[in-house]
């Protein structure tokens, strides 16, 4: 733990070429939404999205609706291929800390590397424990404040201190904890997968879980307003009246960034906004449990005359029985793509609010493919394929549009410290890069290749051949029409001397990484 600290100290260095100077650093707005595969953003003009009940379709009922993630795009730089890992707990680790499994040790979401605490008990080795650097502490040492809001998914995430952040907004918060607020919960109940619903009394096959949609379970972390450090919202009598079955979990998480969003503005400090919502996430239907589609409504929203109209929802009922009187969306993805573009203009008029529209750095992303299509797959690209938006005007973007790079979900801590002006030791080993370069001109390229894991498999691919996690080699270097139909390469005698140079290349990086059977838990000390 000594040799630990010491090197959390040295870690941090402020860099004499800092991408801004200290007073002029831009704020940074992490939008991680949740099981969205990049067919199912419009902009990447895939001929195939999802239904609403899971499943593939070309039904223009069920394509979403994203005006202005259309106008950030073409403003901004859209990744045509950027990669995460296949599921949701490695590819947070990916983008928490810069690196792949081989060194954080998160290969699936149950499959955890582990290591022995200081009392002596086994459990999943923290993000905190393998790396030191995690991207809230760079941000931090860069001089930002920085806000953790949405899913947590990590282990002791209210010690929100550890994985350097200075305020909380969770939903559904730690399943643990008895929240005294709703009953869209669960409790066990006889079976390997069986849980009963509080609300109604159901007893279902499904997975434990809060409502992080309606009523839903929020744990807000030193908020500033409440005397405890870990605190059930609502906690205040005019928000308690407020509160109830129209109370819409992404609503409030917003509500809780905007709040700190204005106070960081008010105190001259810049920000780091780390947004991991559910918004794509399927989901127990608390409020029509016998539905058979997978993503519960939203609020409506409509796009009129530039700018979004929300109605709010008027839902009534108890028990198990609402009446939703005709005030949300219709289910399905496609409206929860929606709603995260209402949410992404709201985030646009409030940087015009505050005054930070010209210094605000907008990162729109997702941690895997769409349940039910892609996520947790090995095949082809369809588990790790995910959208990558980023909308910068502080930084004089040149490559806007659609770009034809490669990207990873690990290069955004390395972006981050080069915006944040913090320098990365040479010895502490980093597998992203910093696109900084590229958005900025001073690199027409980003990076050769791209990688992704799921347990013991590896996926790869460069610009001419991808390899997944069977072993299948497939000719990338044209893109089908839905974004995953490439060919599979039988005979390498007849594909171009680029296409075997590159899978020679491939093959040689992978050893590297390749440590699961070999390396799967912590480093014994």
């Amino acid at each position: 733990m000594k040799n630990k600290k010491l090197l959390y100290s040295y870690c941090f260095l402020i860099s004499a070429n800092s991408y801004l100077h200290a007073e002029n650093k831009p704020n940074i707005v992490i939008l991680f939404a949740d099981d969205i595969s990049a067919r199912e953003f419009p902009v990447y003009g895939s001929s195939v999205w999802s239904k609403p009940d899971g499943g593939d379709t070309q039904d223009l009922r069920f394509r979403a609706e994203t005006p202005v993630m259309e106008m950030i795009a073409k403003d901004g730089c859209m990744v045509k291929t950027c990669w995460a890992a296949t599921v949701s707990s490695p590819s947070r680790a990916m983008m928490k800390t810069g690196r792949y499994a081989h060194l954080h040790k998160w290969w699936h979401n149950k499959d955890i590397g582990t290591y022995t605490n200081e009392k002596g008990k086994k459990e999943k080795w923290p993000l905190y424990e393998s790396s030191p650097m995690l991207i809230g502490h760079i941000a931090q040492k860069g001089g930002y404040a920085t806000m953790w809001a949405g899913k947590t998914q990590m282990p002791n995430c209210t010690d929100i201190e550890k994985y350097g952040f200075d305020e909380g907004c969770y939903t559904p918060g730690e399943l643990s904890m008895d929240n005294p607020h709703t009953d869209f919960t669960m409790e066990k109940a006889k079976g390997k997968s069986m849980y009963k619903i509080v609300d109604n009394g159901r007893i279902v096959d499904t997975y434990m879980q809060t409502s992080y949609y309606w009523q839903p379970s929020v744990v807000l972390v030193n908020n500033p307003e409440s005397k405890k450090k870990v605190t059930f919202w609502p906690f205040k009598d005019k928000d308690k009246k407020e509160y109830g079955v129209n109370t819409y979990g992404p609503d409030v998480e917003q509500k809780f960034i905007f709040d700190f969003m204005k106070r960081m503005v008010k105190d001259g400090k810049p920000f780091m906004i780390y947004h991991t919502s559910h918004l794509g996430h399927d989901a127990y239907n608390f409020i029509n449990p016998d539905s058979k589609n997978h993503w519960p409504a939203t609020p409506k929203v409509e796009w009129k005359n530039g700018r979004y109209v929300r109605t709010a929802p008027q839902i009534t009922g108890d028990n198990g029985e609402y009446n939703l009187n005709n005030s949300l969306s219709d289910e399905g993805i496609h409206n929860h793509i929606k709603y995260l573009d209402y949410q992404i203009w709201k985030y646009l008029q409030k940087f015009k609010e505050l005054k930070i529209d010209n210094n605000t750095i907008f990162i729109i992303c997702a941690d895997n493919g769409t349940s039910r299509y892609g996520k947790g797959s090995p095949i082809c690209q369809k588990g790790c394929h995910v959208p990558m938006i980023i909308y910068a005007p502080c930084m004089n973007i040149k490559h806007k549009g659609e770009t034809d790079i490669l990207m990873n979900m690990a290069d955004i801590l390395p972006t981050i410290a080069e915006i944040a002006g913090v320098e990365i030791p040479k010895n502490y080993e980093i597998n992203g890069e910093s696109i900084v370069p590229f958005l900025t001109g001073k690199k027409d390229n980003h990076r050769e290749w791209i990688y992704a894991y799921r347990n013991n498999m590896q996926l790869i691919r460069g610009k001419y051949v991808l390899k997944d996690g069977r072993g299948t080699w497939y000719d990338v270097s044209k893109t089908p029409s839905d974004l995953i139909s490439f060919p599979v390469i039988k005979d390498w005698n007849k594909v171009s001397e680029a296409h075997k140079m590159e899978k020679k290349k491939l093959e040689s990086i992978l050893p590297h990484f390749n440590l699961h059977k070999t390396d799967h838990d912590a480093p014994v000390k």
